[in-house]
Order: structure tokens, then C-alpha cells, then sequence
């Protein structure tokens, strides 16, 4: 088998449908065993998936185990030379498989890669990034402080960490997890963390897998990915940026994966300067609103936006204590 690919599904089986028929569409030259693991959906996506496409291995998990935990199970039956983490909403084009593995072969230092990742209108979408330390680009979604971070990063001429195009091959810190290529091999022995429930999971693993070798992003195969898709089952949310909002449900799992990867990947010392100014918004953002309030600014944030807000600052700071020691804990909020 050369191709093991493998998808964490949650009540998404109509996605699942379009994506492994596009799989087999496009797939020529490669053999493919194609892995589905649900996180318990409660429905009937098996028989609607493995009516149609009977090969399918399936995995059920006896309770919704988010990304990491639903994708390890999945990586340890794998039995490919390759291993492929795909998202359920994505579409793959013109033997995208073929050539990522082709490529992926031919890179010698590559531990792992990705692709250009496409929205459905063709335009290219996020597909990778450069590591910020201290993961200091997570303040930029704060409603005031974030545009006042955001500035000095101009000023400064910081890197742009997002990779939205790519040219031919580029090396990144880390790929976005709707789409990451690597070792079979590899992914058993670096599995991912799975304290993570769900969002920052494929960036910690990124940063364990740069320790092997170097992560590529490769223009030539391209993948459509519709963006929130699967999150958007669970949270009952069409947002397509998981980073905008960090004051309602989806918001704050983000805020809590983010903050718990920044303390894996960088330590106690950093996890603790950013909850600061994580705290440090709270007054900032109700004298914003009172102000543009007050000044009849139209304006998407309201004081629910605020009482939200402030509310995932708190269940944050219940969780500190676990965080910084760094104990095995499941962080699914």
C-alpha cells in the first residue's frame, strides 16, 4: 500500500461522499487505503459512506475525541509507506495525490508536507506559516489591543507568518491540518498530542516534526478546502477563520488550544506573559465599546461580545494551574 489517507469525520458524511469519490477521481498511479475515524456522530454516516465505497476502513470512537486522539487512532492501523491527514471538507484536483507524493519523495530532508489549499472560487487560502516566538501573532484577533499589535508589526516589518501563496516550494514551520503528507513511520512514532481537543493541534505537531526534518509546501497540487466545514458541525457556527472570534463557544476552545500550544512549545514564561495581556483587554475592550457606543460607531462587537469575552478569560484561568504543569489533561471546553 503506498497511501494511507486518513479522515477524523463528525456528522459530515456528505462531505466524506465527495471527497473520496474525488480521491479515486484523481488518484492514478497511487494505491490508496483510506481510513475514516468517527467521533462518535450519533447518525448514519457509516452506512451512507461504506454503502458507497465498501473498502473504507472505519473506526468508531465511543465519544467524541477530537482531532488528535480520532486521528492517532486512525495513524496506528495505518498501513501505508505514506500517511496523509486530510480533512472531510476538502475536494482534491488534477492527481493532487500523485504529485504531493512524488514530491514529497524526491525531498530528501522533508519530514512532512503540504499543499496550495484553494477556496472554491479558485483564489488560494492559508496553507501554511512561519512560526512567531512566543506565538505573539495570537494576540492579533483581540478586538483593540490586536490592532495596536498589528501596527508595530507593520511598523517593525515583522515576517507575515500566514502563507498564502506559494511559489513552486517554500519551507514552513508549519502547514495547516486540512492537508499533511509525511512518513507512516513517522507519523507513529510522533503522534499527536493528544491533550488537544480540537484547533493548534497540527501546529505542536508541526513543531516536534521540524526537529526531524524540514516541512514544504508545494504549489503544484492543488486541494479544495471549504474552510469551517467540519468544525462547523460541532459548533454550529459558518465561520471560516478560526482565529477572528474569541467570545463564544468556538472561541473559546480556540483561545484554550492556542494558549495550551504556546505553553508545550515555548514554555511556562510565555503562556504567562500572553494570559497578561489577555487580561489586560478586558478593561481595554469595555472602554473601546463604551466609546464607539457612545460615539454611535457602528460596530459587530456588543456587550454580550464583552460578557462572552470575559467569560473564556475565566475558564482560561481555571485551567492555568493544569496548563503550566503540563500534566496529561484532556483540554475540550
Amino acid at each position: 500500500m503506498d497511501l494511507s489517507i486518513i479522515f477524523v469525520n463528525y456528522k459530515t458524511a456528505q462531505l466524506l461522499l465527495d471527497c473520496i469519490d474525488s480521491i479515486y477521481t484523481q488518484t492514478k498511479t497511487l494505491s490508496v487505503e483510506i481510513i475514516v475515524v468517527d467521533n462518535f456522530s450519533q447518525d448514519d454516516s457509516k452506512q451512507i459512506v461504506t454503502r458507497k465505497f465498501p473498502a473504507v476502513k472505519w473506526i468508531d470512537m465511543p465519544y467524541n475525541a477530537g482531532f488528535a486522539r480520532a486521528n492517532n487512532a486512525g495513524i496506528k492501523v495505518a498501513t501505508g509507506e505514506f500517511i496523509l491527514i486530510l480533512n472531510t471538507d476538502t475536494i482534491i484536483l488534477d492527481g493532487a495525490l500523485d504529485k504531493a507524493v512524488a514530491l514529497f519523495k524526491a525531498e530528501k530532508e522533508a519530514i512532512a508536507c503540504g499543499v496550495q489549499l484553494l477556496n472554491t472560487d479558485g483564489s488560494h487560502q492559508i496553507s501554511g506559516a512561519h512560526f512567531i516566538k512566543g506565538g505573539l501573532n495570537f494576540l492579533l484577533p483581540l478586538p483593540y489591543l490586536g490592532n495596536f499589535v498589528r501596527y508595530w508589526g507593520y511598523r517593525l516589518k515583522s515576517t507575515v507568518p500566514s502563507i498564502t501563496s506559494v511559489n513552486d516550494k517554500l519551507e514552513v514551520d508549519w502547514i495547516v491540518g486540512a492537508f499533511i503528507l509525511t512518513r507512516t513511520a513517522t507519523a507513529q512514532q510522533i503522534l499527536l498530542d493528544e491533550d488537544f481537543f480540537m484547533y493548534a493541534e497540527e501546529i505542536e505537531w508541526c513543531s516536534r516534526l521540524r526537529k526531524q526534518g524540514k516541512l514544504f509546501l508545494y504549489e503544484a497540487p492543488k486541494v479544495i478546502h471549504l474552510g469551517g466545514a467540519t468544525s462547523g458541525s460541532f459548533y454550529n457556527t459558518e465561520e471560516n477563520d478560526n482565529s477572528k472570534n474569541l467570545w463564544n463557544k468556538k472561541g473559546r476552545q480556540i483561545l484554550i488550544s492556542m494558549m495550551l500550544r504556546i505553553r508545550k512549545q515555548y514554555g511556562a514564561m510565555w503562556f504567562l506573559l500572553m494570559l497578561v495581556v489577555f487580561i489586560v483587554e478586558i478593561p481595554i475592550f469595555a472602554l473601546g465599546l463604551f466609546i464607539e457606543k457612545l460615539a454611535g460607531k457602528r460596530t459587530k462587537l456588543y456587550w454580550s461580545s464583552f460578557a462572552s469575552y470575559c467569560n473564556n478569560i475565566f475558564v482560561l484561568l481555571k485551567l492555568t494551574r493544569k496548563i503550566i504543569s503540563n500534566k496529561p489533561h484532556f483540554y475540550k471546553v
